[in-house]
């Protein structure tokens, strides 16, 4: 069976339907295909840099992770010396210790009142 105006092997992309609104409908159609292809495109690409951004924010997290673990342990050490420091009956070194401080403190103010 064939329908008229029907031509077997029509380039034109409407298939044959010259006389009716169908190749409006399907120019319609093709020119929404095109902005969907388009919006796909700009989705897939703005995927793609989010996907990026993500592997590089998880990798700084992961530094930061390490580097606040090590941070943690040498504080914890030095909060573990200084507890057998008072702990102790050292005296003189909590001395020593007070003597320095003083000795910075002078050295400081001396040096902002020549300024």
């Amino acid at each position: 069976m064939r329908r008229a105006g029907l031509s077997e092997g029509t380039a034109s992309g409407n298939y044959g339907y010259t006389n009716s609104g169908y190749s409006v409908y399907e120019e319609e159609n093709e020119t929404l295909t095109e902005s969907l292809r388009s919006k796909v495109t700009a989705i897939k690409s703005l995927s793609i840099e989010i996907g990026t951004e993500v592997k590089q924010q998880n990798k700084m997290l992961g530094e930061m992770d390490d580097a606040f673990d090590s941070t943690g342990g040498f504080l914890g050490a030095t909060m573990g010396r200084l507890k057998t420091l008072s702990r102790g009956s050292q005296t003189k070194l909590l001395c020593y210790m007070m003597l320095f401080s003083l000795f910075v403190f002078f050295v400081i103010y001396w040096i902002i009142k020549l300024r």
